[in-house]
């Protein structure tokens, strides 16, 4: 791929969390079927034999790899798993123009790519794969494992569906007439990015934090704007999406068919997240004995993405090592 030589990765350890002495590192691009390369970052436990079985992590929604998915790649490398957490198209250091747009077939078949990839390494065995999806890229991850066999475990921590939040709002309160007058807005907008050659940013996590903003929005705020979860490459963290950049999400809902997938599914919430709701819809849909919800007590929304104390990985292990056999 062309476009792969294009792209400039960073060299030094720019993570958001510290790097473990237990597993190699190393940065790998792979392309997705509309030709746009990926970067992920590798993470292979140490001193393992044979073929290992293999997880690919990505999110949150608006987050690169450094942050909360990288944390979760790591971890699981440590505990026997070869891993990666990649950056979407059109974010992080992966390719795809322009920038800052979302896709609910490209984001899915981004997983889809990197099962591709997964399943032509040496060291992996191919019929052992999972894969991880954290905040909106949980719904997106269990949207592949609806279109995707070679998935045989899926997990969605702290999961948004990213066409409900973009249709109806936080907690459905955006009614018909509301969608109209956002989906005018949008389209106006469309119309003044094509005058001006340029893509309107919509702004990231707002600041500085308003002292009467909603609790999940002081929650982002907590993760995305300081030192615990701020990076320079991440949407969220900056100058966001571009203002049309998810607007496809809205009429293009995902999770359709989530009511056909035969493989292993478990859905990670925390009990006082504001999206609880969505991991719990989800859960209704899924059919089979080997579907699962688990709710963390007393968890917020970002207390899945870093806080290792929170985060089930004891779960998540035993989850993929009882499934990827």
């Amino acid at each position: 791929m062309s476009e792969s030589k294009e792209l400039k990765l960073e060299k030094s350890w720019d993570k958001t969390f510290p790097q473990s002495e237990n597993v190699e590192h190393k940065k790998v691009t792979f392309h997705n079927r509309y030709g746009i390369t990926l970067v992920a970052d590798m993470y292979t436990p140490k001193n393992y034999n044979g073929k290992l079985p293999a997880i690919a992590i990505s999110g949150p929604f608006g987050a690169v790899k450094e942050q909360s998915s990288g944390l979760y790649a790591q971890e699981l490398a440590q505990r026997g798993f070869l891993t990666i957490a990649f950056d979407p198209s059109y974010t992080g250091e992966s390719g795809g123009e322009p920038r800052y747009m979302a896709s609910p077939d490209i984001n899915t078949e981004d997983f889809m790519a990197a099962v591709d990839f997964l399943s032509v390494q040496d060291n992996v065995d191919p019929e052992k794969i999972g894969i991880l999806g954290i905040c909106g890229w949980g719904g997106l991850a269990v949207n592949a494992a609806a279109l995707d066999t070679r998935v045989k475990a899926t997990v969605a921590s702290t999961m948004y569906d990213m066409s409900r939040v973009n249709a109806y709002g936080y907690f459905d309160k955006t009614d018909e007439n509301a969608r109209y007058e956002m989906k005018k807005s949008l389209n106006a907008q469309r119309i003044a990015d094509y005058k001006s050659g340029t893509y309107k940013r919509g702004g990231g996590v707002v600041d500085p934090l308003p002292e009467d903003a909603p609790f999940f929005v002081k929650d982002y705020y907590d993760y995305y704007k300081t030192k615990r979860g701020y990076h320079k490459r991440s949407l969220n963290s900056n100058d966001g999406w571009n203002v049309t950049g998810t607007m496809s999400f809205i009429n293009q809902p995902i999770l359709q068919f989530a009511g056909e997938i035969k493989s292993p599914v478990l859905l990670i919430h925390g009990e006082k997240a504001h999206s609880r709701y969505f991991s719990e819809d989800t859960f209704k849909k899924l059919k089979g004995d080997n579907k699962e919800l688990m709710i963390i007590p007393n968890a917020v929304h970002t207390d899945l993405y870093d806080k290792k104390d929170v985060i089930p990985f004891d779960k998540i292990e035993k989850f993929f090592k009882e499934n990827l056999k």
